[in-house]
């Protein structure tokens, strides 16, 4: 009992001193973002045309900044070690150690969610150019926030933080803790799609890049803090945990490399990396990061080598990874608040100004398929999909395990159909162009999807990750098992709710005024297609989909599923060629291109589309049927072949002699 009592106290020991020491990076992180905020951000007010808000506000909004940025990632770092680093229990509870990072995620998302509150004050008087004083007026604050984008997000992230704040003190399962760290990387979009990178020239690529860079800061940082955490409080399984970690930081450091150099490509100019404050700032950044990749790569190869000896050398080396990465954190906030050179006296265009570039020529089949502009977040995960498919495919085959090229061809075609409507001429013209964007739908929900469930993703993965296996912690399979199995995953691949959000979505978007309001936000495009692309994914997995379905259907419910949707489709084509009203009036017309001069006419070409293309998905679907229902019947065939050749096919040898009987007027046995 005493040696129980002593561990328990050791932990709490270390937790305490892994509390300090994050406190001790954040108070470093906030002096670097003020002091370089001095250096770098003096004439920020003037090159923008503000008055200068005063001290408070100029120094204290990036040491705010730091405060919340710092507790977010602790946050979603606690969580991701509940969620997958920590093993539950059998029956899915969450053991003492996932408990305890629940926990502690809880008390930083309290934290980010002052941090978020106070942000909403700063941003509001940094971007009117007042004290932070003077905007603490409830009446004033309100207004504010209602005029600018930047300080809505702030609202809403303070509002995600919350609710992960009071659900971290109730949640004691896996699946829902899985659902919180969803939440809590969720909380950290709002403020991405504001700021520098969310307007002016090219800020499609630079929102994309942000998108990256911050993700992998937060899973890097917030994983150590936790992996750190969890060492002090001497929590079971720290090997496992620690290479797992590992194997996401490598990842994460990547994506952050890659991202870093793409979005400081977009706002600086070569030429103007060594002569400029922002370039300068870059190379800082890209140094710290550098230095961060090989210091943490070298120490948790000798950590996990010495995991036997304990967890303390463990906490001492990522001690001083952990306050070289909060320094990091420091140096990006003074960045964010430092104009860029490519902002300083530029003025875009209207339409490099709404939708990040411009659109010199009207669209053409050439165009259309060869003026690339690469799309960062769909154009890589087309690209993703496609490799780690054909690595599954590869480990199958080297252990001598088939795999039918149907599927592969399949899985890359849809891939390909992502990468063309994405990061093609269809991708670059279709923020600006109503048909171009209807072509772009039509493509991501009504061809894409039905070519990657005929991949049978779930089923390779499923064949390449072998079991955990009794009594040892659950992997990747097993989360996939139980993502298939969740109650989720069962009601979206409900037939009537998986056909209502198919055809709904048509006119929920469309016509209700959500389309309008979604086309001047590069956000709301990202979302759009994330959208076309799940939702015709659930709608075709139960109908022609090679990986078993949480709800199979007969034959018949597969093709009455199909024809009922035909209907919606069509009436929805049909309803905007014979429309009068312009969808999207205001946000086309502000682009002012020259060539595009009939909205009306452009749109009643995208509902023409909208109609033809319905005819697509329903020539797929039945050759996809026709092919599996051969293959089906011939698998039958060959079952009955090898039951009649085990029992010298007794049932036709009985029948025989039935028939045999019954034309020699013998009465039928009875049995």
């Amino acid at each position: 009992m005493s040696s129980e009592a002593t561990s328990t106290q050791g932990g709490r020991a270390g937790s305490g001193v892994v509390g300090v020491l994050v406190a001790t990076a954040g108070v470093l992180a906030a002096l670097v973002a003020a002091a370089l905020t001095a250096v770098s951000a003096s004439d920020a007010y003037t090159i923008y045309g503000l008055p200068d808000p005063g001290p408070v506000t100029h120094y204290g909004l990036p040491v705010v900044r730091v405060l919340a940025e710092s507790a977010a990632v602790v946050c979603i770092g606690s969580l991701l070690l509940a969620a997958f680093g920590i093993p539950a229990k059998r029956s899915g509870a969450l053991a003492a150690d996932g408990y305890a990072a629940v926990r502690a995620a809880g008390w930083a998302a309290g934290v980010w969610c002052v941090g978020a509150v106070l942000m909403v004050a700063f941003t509001a008087a940094d971007a009117t150019g007042r004290p932070v004083h003077e905007v603490l007026d409830t009446e004033v604050l309100f207004g504010l926030i209602d005029a600018l984008e930047e300080a809505k997000a702030w609202t809403l992230t303070a509002l995600i933080a919350f609710v992960l704040a009071l659900a971290c003190r109730v949640v004691l399962s896996w699946g829902w803790t899985t659902v919180l760290f969803a939440g809590s990387l969720a909380a950290l979009f709002p403020v991405i799609a504001t700021g520098h990178s969310a307007s002016g020239g090219a800020h499609d690529i630079a929102t994309n890049s942000l998108l990256f860079h911050l993700f992998g800061a937060a899973l890097w940082v917030g994983g150590l803090v936790a992996l750190l955490a969890h060492a002090a409080r001497r929590g079971a399984h720290l090997g496992l945990v620690t290479r797992r970690y590992s194997a996401i930081a490598l990842v994460c450091w990547i994506a952050l490399a890659l991202s870093g150099v793409i979005n400081a490509l977009v706002r600086v100019p070569l030429a103007d990396v060594f002569t400029t404050t922002y370039g300068l700032l870059v190379l800082l950044k890209i140094a710290g990061l550098l230095a961060l990749g090989a210091f943490g790569y070298f120490q948790r190869r000798r950590a996990v080598a010495r995991i036997d000896e304990g967890s303390g050398s463990l906490v001492r080396l990522g001690a001083v990874e952990v306050l070289v990465m909060f320094a990091t954190i420091g140096v990006a906030v003074a960045l964010g608040r430092t104009p860029p050179p490519s902002e300083i006296g530029a003025v875009p265009g209207k339409t490099e100004l709404l939708i990040g570039y411009p659109l010199d020529a009207p669209p053409t089949l050439l165009r259309l398929l060869f003026d690339v502009r690469f799309d960062l977040v769909y154009g890589t995960l087309a690209l993703a999909l496609a490799v780690l498919y054909l690595v599954g495919v590869r480990r199958l085959r080297a252990r001598g395990d088939a795999w039918p090229v149907g599927r592969t061809v399949a899985w890359l075609c849809g891939c390909a159909t992502i990468l063309v409507a994405t990061s093609a001429g269809v991708g670059k013209y279709a923020p600006g162009v109503f048909s171009v964007h209807m072509g772009q739908h039509m493509l991501m929900s009504m061809l894409a999807p039905p070519l990657l469930v005929l991949g049978g993703p779930t089923s390779l993965a499923l064949r390449v990750f072998k079991p955990a296996g009794k009594g040892r912690p659950p992997g990747v399979r097993e989360w996939l098992l139980a993502f298939l199995h969740s109650p989720l995953t069962r009601v979206l691949t409900n037939p009537i709710i998986a056909l209502v959000l198919f055809v709904g979505s048509f006119y929920a978007l469309y016509f209700s005024g959500l389309f309008d309001i979604a086309l001047s936000q590069h956000w709301a495009h990202l979302a759009m297609n994330a959208h076309f692309l799940l939702v015709g994914y659930v709608f075709y997995w139960p109908v022609i989909g090679v990986d078993p379905a949480p709800r199979p259907l007969p034959a018949l419910g597969k093709v009455g599923m199909v024809f009922a949707s035909m209907p919606f489709h069509a009436f929805f084509g049909i309803a905007l060629m014979m429309s009068s009203t312009v969808i999207g009036a205001n946000f086309y017309r502000s682009l002012d291109l020259p060539w595009m001069t009939d909205l009306l006419a452009d749109q009643r070409l995208g509902g023409g589309l909208a109609w033809a293309s319905g005819e697509v998905p329903l020539i797929v679907v039945m050759l996809a049927l026709l092919i599996q229902w051969s293959r089906a019947d011939n698998r039958a065939a060959r079952r009955m072949d090898r039951k009649a050749d085990a029992d010298g096919d007794a049932d036709l040898t009985a029948y025989n002699e039935m028939l045999k009987r019954m034309a020699e007027g013998e009465p039928r046995q009875e049995r």
